[in-house]
C-alpha cells in the first residue's frame, strides 16, 4: 500500500497560515534538522508542535515526560507553555540525536527546563519518581504499548497522554500490515480503543494524534 497524505497539502498549509507562528527557534531547529538528519521526516509540524503546546496552557501541566526526543522540537514546544517551575524529561536512545537535541535546547530560553535522559526509554521511565501530568509519545512504534503501559502508573492524577503518529502515513488502513511498525501501530491503536481503563480520541492532525486519559476509577 502506497503512503497518503493524512490532511490535503494545501489544507495542512492554510492550517498552518492561520495558526499562531512557531518561536524563530523552532523554524531554525526545524531547518537544522532537514540538512543534518537522515531521518528529518520524525520531526512533527508546526500545527502539531502548536497543539502540544495548547495542550500544556489548557491544562496547567507542569512536569512532562517525553518518549524520544529527536532532535529536540516537540520539548521545546511543550517547554514554552509550562509554568514557572514546570519541567520536562526527555528520553532518547541515540546519542546523536541526544547530541544535536541539547544544541538545540541549550540556545533557548528554557534549556534549565529540559533534561534530557539517554538510554533505553522503558529502563529510564521505570527508575524515574512520578507523577507526570503529561506524557507524550513518539518513539519507535513497535515500543508503543510497553511505553503506554510504562507511563500509565507514573500519571498524576487528571494526566494524559499524546501518542504521535498512529495513523503512520495511512498504512493502518493497509489490510495485509506487512511490516513490524504497521501492525505494532495497528495493534496498538486496537488496544487502546478496547481497554475500558482508558478513555481516548484520535485526531487526524499531522500523523495522527490519540490523547489518552485513564477514567475514573
Amino acid at each position: 500500500m502506497q503512503d497518503r497524505p493524512i490532511a490535503d497539502p494545501e489544507l495542512l498549509a492554510y492550517a498552518e497560515m492561520h495558526s499562531s507562528p512557531q518561536p524563530d527557534y523552532l523554524a531554525q531547529l526545524a531547518t537544522h534538522t532537514r540538512e543534518f538528519s537522515l531521518g528529518s521526516g520524525q520531526l512533527v509540524g508546526p500545527v502539531v508542535g502548536r497543539l502540544l503546546a495548547m495542550l500544556v496552557h489548557l491544562t496547567g501541566a507542569r512536569r512532562v515526560l517525553e518518549i524520544g526526543t529527536y532532535t529536540g522540537y516537540s520539548a521545546l514546544c511543550v517547554a514554552e507553555a509550562l509554568p514557572e517551575g514546570g519541567r520536562v524529561v526527555t528520553c532518547e536512545v541515540d546519542p546523536d540525536h541526544a547530541r544535536m537535541a541539547q544544541e538545540h535546547i541549550a540556545g533557548t530560553p528554557y534549556k534549565d527546563q529540559i533534561e534530557i535522559r539517554l538510554g533505553r526509554a522503558l529502563k529510564t521511565v521505570a527508575g524515574l519518581e512520578g507523577p507526570f501530568d503529561f506524557a507524550y509519545i513518539d518513539a519507535e512504534r513497535t515500543g508503543y504499548q510497553a511505553y503506554l503501559d510504562a507511563v500509565l502508573p507514573k500519571l498524576a492524577p487528571g494526566g494524559f497522554i499524546v501518542a504521535n503518529n498512529v495513523l503512520w502515513k495511512g498504512r493502518v488502513l493497509d489490510a495485509e500490515r506487512s511490516d513490524s511498525d504497521t501492525r505494532a501501530i495497528a495493534e496498538f491503536n486496537a488496544s487502546v480503543a478496547a481497554d475500558s481503563r482508558l478513555e481516548a480520541v484520535m485526531l487526524t492532525v499531522g500523523e495522527g494524534l490519540t490523547i489518552i486519559r485513564p477514567r475514573a476509577s
